[in-house]
């Protein structure tokens, strides 16, 4: 078991009493460190979990936007049928991709405004507190890079599924 004693020393002694100590209690493995040193420690080690916590949610978001692609591109390809009988019936290739996409892309902000407010709530014990602050900036970009994201991979995915021959979905349908 390792004892941290703590001393107080007036501010124009600290450095002869410590010099005292640690040349007396040399033998016996006395580290003098000052507080704000000791502070400085723990906040390096805070700081680094932080960290390794934002690298491993930026991967997650990245993954994940990855992933709505993946559904809205699924979700195409079961429709190429219905697809095929709007654009059968006078949609405009166009036409058909804005509304794949404005379809989809609301689904997502509305998942998007959903996880907002949940994580507002979340975190109001912690706005609360002494001290607490929140970075506007940082989750601004955040959120709206997912956004736009998001809208990047509606995209793809929908231009992806309405490629091709339409009508031979149609003549399976």
């Amino acid at each position: 078991m390792r004892l941290v004693p703590a001393f107080d020393a007036p501010a124009d002694k600290v450095d002869t009493v410590a010099q005292a100590l640690s040349s007396g209690l040399r033998d016996y493995g006395l580290v003098l460190t000052s507080s704000q040193e000791r502070l400085a420690a723990f906040s390096a080690v805070e700081n680094t979990y932080l960290s390794i916590f934002m690298v491993l949610g930026g991967l997650g978001l990245v993954l994940c936007s990855v992933g709505l692609g993946l559904v809205v591109l699924r979700n195409m390809l079961e429709r190429r049928g219905e697809l095929a009988m709007l654009r059968a019936v006078g949609f405009g290739r166009g036409q058909l991709k804005r509304m794949v996409f404005y379809e989809h892309w609301g689904l997502m902000l509305a998942g998007l405004a959903c996880g907002v407010i949940s994580a507002s709530v979340a975190v109001i014990p912690s706005l609360q507190s002494p001290g607490g602050q929140v970075p506007y900036g940082s989750l601004a970009v955040t959120v709206a890079g997912i956004a736009l994201s998001g809208a990047a991979w509606v995209w793809i995915a929908g231009t992806v599924a309405l490629r091709g021959g339409l009508l031979d979905a149609l003549r399976h349908e």
